[in-house]
Parts: structure tokens; C-alpha cells; sequence
């Protein structure tokens, strides 16, 4: 906190200071002297009617009435890594794009739409506003993809992107990231003025590739370029559609990963890397429920990473759910940590405020 010479607490930002990096304290109750403080540290992404909006590394959007500010400086974004390689927002932001592609995409600006649109059959459409929908193969392969300016005033671009998704008929999403230097606070401040949903929520983590692969003797798995009818019995997407084995087969250098069941049952465990020059990424780790906690996912992560180091990888990045326990400490445990969250967002309800 930004203190004086004479050891009082001080407020040293402004309204001017919106879209930086920010660390303010306040009283829980305005005016109460003897109340206790709370600290927030995330960029200012607004200050309007006595009210500041922060935002901080997870998304999480905090409101606090100016009139309970005691503190508040701009700080630096956020300290580079100890450990694992050096990355900015956008480089991974394009790598993990790569890995997902979508089989259309158009450009608006710096902007990307992207759609992998999958058939759904009749009697598993929905009804009501979503009728006449489709789905798309994972969002990371059916949402804008927001690097810069999309040329347009905001408006204007998310009517263009709602109409575009439309035609398509699918819903539109914009995906979005908090909580690295470059990443989009002010955007999804912007959305959520809209009455954008954020859906979905998860991390990008990033780590040094060598100890992945050094961890385990990766003996038994089988490695494949394409995703076949026993590695899709194990993944845990059913009824996969052309369009989805189009998207999971994308990439620079794709690897998929088995090890064989018992009798030909479905694989024992099963994984997906793409290598993407110095990265990569891996996805779909995956084991079977009665053979968890024998190392298996760990077994399937050395194999894609020492095929991964031959083409000459480095480093690697995986996405995770917040709400993955095991997938976290599983990850934490061969040295990712995460780098930045990422969101999705939902376009408004017709009719919707």
C-alpha cells in the first residue's frame, strides 16, 4: 500500500488509471475507522458513480464504493515466472488456437471467428430460443478468438460476430483472458456491460517439456497420428462427428496416445499432444475410472512429451478447469503452473436487456 512520510495511508489513483494494474485497500464498511481492511490487487477496468470495478487474475470482478478506498497505487503487472519458459499472452494465445482449429474461420480486424460446426440429430435438438441451433465442436474451436482492435467500434463488431455465429447457427462466443501482462480485463468489462455470459471458465498452465518426459519410463503406449476407434472409446466425448476428428486431428505435428486395455477392452489411458515449435500442447489425458491413481496419465504425458522433445519442443502448455483437483495437482506436481485464466462468453438471450 502507498503509505506517507507521516505514516498515514494514501489514495494515488484516479479515474485516468483505468485499464492498469491496481492494489487498493478499503474499509468493509464505508466511514467505519475501526472496520477491516480487504486488499484487492487486479487491473481497474472502470470508475463510475463512485464505484471502482477490478478485476482481478482469475476473473473474478470485485465492486468497491470509492468512499472506502483508504490506499491505492498502480502496480507493475504481475512478476515474470520463476520457473518454466518465458511466454507472453499472445504468443500462447495463437499456439493454443493452432492446436484447436476450426474448419471456417473469417478475420474482423485482429479479430478471428472461428467454427467447427458438428450435426446434431433431430431428437437431441434443443427446444424453445436455442431451436433450429447446432453445435459446434468445443468452443476453443467455435468462438472469436479477440488479439487487437477488430476495426470496428465494439458494437458494431459484436453485431457483426452474432450475425456471422448466427448464419451458422450457432451461438456466439467470445473467448477472452485475465491475469497476464496483455491479457483482456477491459474486454470483459466490456462484455459483461453488454449482458455477455461468461460460461465457462479455466487456466492455461505452461512448464519446462524435458522433466515431463524424463519423469516416467513411458513403456507400452502406443502412439498414433490419428485418433483411432479404441482411442475414441476411451475419450470422453461420445458420438464423435467427422467434424470433431477434422478439429482433433488439427495442428502442426498431432500425436495421439494409448494404453491398450486388457483384452481388447478401450484403452487403459489415452492422451493428445500438439507440437506447435517450441510448444507442446497437451489435451484429452484421460483414464479409465478403475485403474486411476497408477500413474498412467503420467505414463501417457512421458511418451507424448519424448516424441514432442524429437521434433523439437521445449516447453509445454495444457488447459485445466478450475474445479479439476486431480487434473491440477497432477499438473502441479511435474511442475506446470498456470499462466493465465481464460473465459467464454455467451452471447445475450434474444430479448435480453
Amino acid at each position: 500500500m502507498e503509505i506517507s512520510a507521516a505514516g498515514r495511508l494514501k489514495v494515488h489513483i484516479t479515474t485516468a488509471d483505468v485499464g492498469k494494474r491496481v492494489s487498493v485497500r478499503c474499509l468493509n464498511a464505508p466511514g467505519d475507522t475501526e472496520g477491516k481492511f480487504t486488499d484487492t490487487v487486479g487491473v481497474l477496468t472502470s470508475w463510475d458513480a463512485g464505484v471502482l470495478v477490478i478485476t482481478r487474475k482469475n476473473g473474478e470482478v470485485v465492486r468497491i464504493d470509492e468512499a472506502s478506498l483508504v490506499a491505492g497505487k498502480v502496480v507493475p503487472a504481475a512478476p515474470a515466472r520463476r520457473r518454466g519458459p518465458a511466454a507472453s499472452y499472445e504468443e500462447l494465445a495463437r499456439v493454443s488456437a493452432r492446436a484447436w482449429r476450426p474448419l471456417e474461420s473469417e478475420r474482423l480486424g485482429e479479430w478471428e471467428l472461428r467454427a467447427a460446426v458438428q450435426q446434431v440429430p433431430s431428437d437431441a435438438r434443443p427446444s424453445g430460443a436455442a431451436a433450429g441451433r447446432r453445435a459446434g465442436f468445443t468452443r476453443r474451436a467455435n468462438s472469436v478468438l479477440p488479439l487487437g482492435d477488430p476495426g470496428l467500434p465494439l458494437d458494431e463488431a459484436l453485431d457483426v460476430v452474432r450475425r456471422w455465429y448466427g448464419e451458422r447457427g450457432l451461438p456466439a462466443y467470445v473467448q477472452t483472458a485475465t491475469g497476464a501482462e496483455g491479457t483482456q480485463e477491459l474486454l470483459c468489462a466490456e462484455l459483461e456491460r453488454r449482458g455477455w455470459v461468461r460460461e465457462v471458465t479455466a487456466e492455461l498452465w505452461i512448464g519446462a517439456l524435458a522433466p515431463v518426459a524424463d519423469r516416467v519410463e513411458a513403456e507400452g503406449v502406443v502412439l498414433a497420428r490419428e485418433a483411432d476407434e479404441a482411442w475414441l472409446a476411451r475419450y470422453q466425448r461420445k458420438g464423435v462427428t467427422e467434424v470433431a476428428l477434422k478439429v482433433l486431428g488439427s495442428g502442426p505435428s498431432v500425436w495421439f496416445a494409448s494404453v491398450p486395455g486388457e483384452g481388447g477392452a478401450a484403452p487403459a489411458a489415452i492422451g493428445r499432444c500438439v507440437v506447435d515449435g517450441r510448444w507442446a500442447g497437451f489435451a484429452a489425458v484421460e483414464v479409465d475410472p478403475e485403474q486411476r491413481r497408477r500413474g498412467l496419465a503420467t505414463v501417457v504425458m512421458a511418451a507424448l512429451a519424448r516424441r514432442a522433445l524429437e521434433e523439437g519442443a521445449s516447453a509445454a502448455w495444457l488447459q485445466v478447469e478450475e474445479d479439476n483437483a486431480g487434473a491440477r495437482a497432477l499438473y502441479g506436481g511435474m511442475g506446470f503452473g498456470a499462466h493465465h485464466a481464460y473465459h467464454h462468453y455467451r452471447e445475450p438471450e434474444a430479448g435480453a436487456p
